[in-house]
């Protein structure tokens, strides 16, 4: 079920961060940018020529062993999860994050700092409405290979829980719990990124750790501490010495939280569910969570939410009163009967509109639209939604009176039900793309009796009488 109860945010100005990347080593710049509305979290990776953009979009994501790393069209995205989960946290829809580099900086390997630009920055809100994915029935992804399972179940708000077992005695068993996201920066930013002492010999035997020191990474010693492990931890880290604390950790960090394995084990988890594209309003529950069980949990969610999408029926009041009348809309539309095919706006707001047509037995192409057996045509199906469109876009002019719209372009028509008369047909039509010199791409949707009728996606333009 999608639910359109918030306005979308986005931030007030644009802010920057500068740091190195974990595995990269590389100097890179990170800004946070404002937004349109239904842009979402894009990255821009100005460092390239065409400035490239890659949308945070599970279907991105090509590798999710040291991070949550995505490519499209040659062009990557490393260890983009941090980010992602402090823009969720701070409940910002809409951001443009343009780096200088392949990944975003580490910083203090939590979100804290991404947190801290986002307040400085300031959220703000925006015209068009959030759309929610409400959860009504329980959803699971099992990992067979690693024991790893995620479950959503329905829930009030947004809610996480993490549930981590290494099968190691310096870690333990951990658990965290995310209540309410306005509880994000609080209680869970500041948890820093972890690993154990053999991942971190591994990863650098292969020179895949050239960002890393003490300060932005927790190490678990699970294993003896070789004198020659100490030796080469102190020229990576270049520290003169290194110590175990006897909670079983490397010195020079003290834990912000008991559990705060499992509370970073919570962020990774919003960072990378952040890649589904659509918030949620339930409740997650994770065990044994990592960036690959995370991330095909997320694809699996986005398909079913994609395919709620297309069913969903919007909810309309038909008692209540129009935003605009027929006589309104003929004040706007050009078209007379028999070929105006729209009754009444519903709602209209910058970025939608909806609007209803009765369909009965006097419409004229019922005569030969066959005999004995009334059909509405699906081509006015389409000319109906193209003039609900039209309210969308001519509603950005001052004087629409004195402009006309011209169809442009349809594409991925589909036809799902016969439409009748008796049928009271429901239009919704968002914008896909900023309006920009009077052009207008729209997603459409018909629907009748509770069902996707037809859908289509069409382009228009809007052009002065002269």
């Amino acid at each position: 079920m999608i639910s359109t109860k918030f306005k979308q945010t986005t931030i007030a100005k644009e802010v920057s961060l500068i740091g190195v990347g974990l595995h990269t080593g590389k100097d890179v710049t990170l800004t946070f940018k404002p937004a349109e509305p239904n842009n979402g979290y894009t990255f821009k990776r100005i460092d390239l020529e065409g400035s490239p953009i890659i949308e945070a979009n599970a279907s991105y994501v090509t590798n999710t062993q040291r991070g949550t790393c995505m490519e499209k069209n040659g062009v990557t995205i490393q260890t983009c999860e941090h980010v992602l989960a402090a823009l969720v946290g701070m409940q910002v829809d809409n951001v443009i994050i343009e780096l200088d580099a392949s990944e975003p900086p580490i910083m203090d390997g939590s979100a804290k700092y991404f947190v801290e630009a986002i307040e400085e920055a300031k959220v703000v809100e925006l015209e068009a409405q959030r759309e929610e994915y409400v959860v009504k029935e329980v959803i699971s992804y099992v990992d067979e290979e690693s024991g790893s399972e995620i479950t959503i179940i329905p829930a009030d708000e947004y809610q996480v829980t993490t549930m981590v077992d290494f099968g190691t005695k310096v870690l333990g068993t951990q658990n965290a719990t995310l209540s309410h996201l306005s509880e994000f920066k609080s209680e869970i930013a500041d948890s820093r990124t972890f690993s154990f002492l053999h991942e971190i010999e591994m990863l650098l035997e292969h020179g895949l750790i050239k960002g890393g020191d003490l300060n932005n990474a927790i190490v678990y010693v699970d294993k003896e501490l070789s004198p020659e492990t100490m030796e080469r931890l102190k020229d990576a880290f270049k520290k003169d010495n290194i110590a175990i604390k006897p909670n079983g950790i490397l010195d020079n960090l003290t834990l912000h939280h008991p559990n705060e394995a499992a509370r970073h084990k919570l962020l990774d988890v919003i960072g990378d569910l952040a890649l589904i594209g659509t918030r949620i309003r339930g409740k997650v529950i994770a065990n044994k969570p990592g960036h690959f069980v995370n991330t095909l949990f997320a694809k699996k969610l986005q398909k079913i939410i994609k395919q709620e999408k297309r069913n969903y029926v919007p909810i309309v009041d038909l008692h209540a009163k129009p935003v605009k009348n027929i006589n309104e809309i003929m004040e706007m539309l050009p078209h007379r009967p028999p070929f105006l095919l729209v009754d009444k706006i519903m709602e209209l707001s910058k970025t939608h509109v909806v609007g209803v047509k009765n369909v009965t037995m006097n419409e004229p192409f019922f005569v030969g639209h066959f005999p004995g057996a009334p059909v509405m045509p699906g081509v006015l199906q389409i000319e109906a939604m193209a003039q609900t469109g039209g309210i969308l876009v001519l509603s950005t002019v001052p004087d629409p009176e004195n402009y006309l719209t011209y169809l442009l372009k349809i594409d991925n028509v589909r036809y799902k039900h016969q439409v009748v008369p008796g049928d009271t047909l429901i239009f919704k039509l968002d914008l896909m793309s900023p309006i920009r010199r009077g052009i207008c791409q729209m997603q459409g949707r018909a629907y009748a009796n509770g069902k996707l009728v037809s859908e289509a996606e069409i382009m228009a333009q809007i052009a002065k009488v002269k």
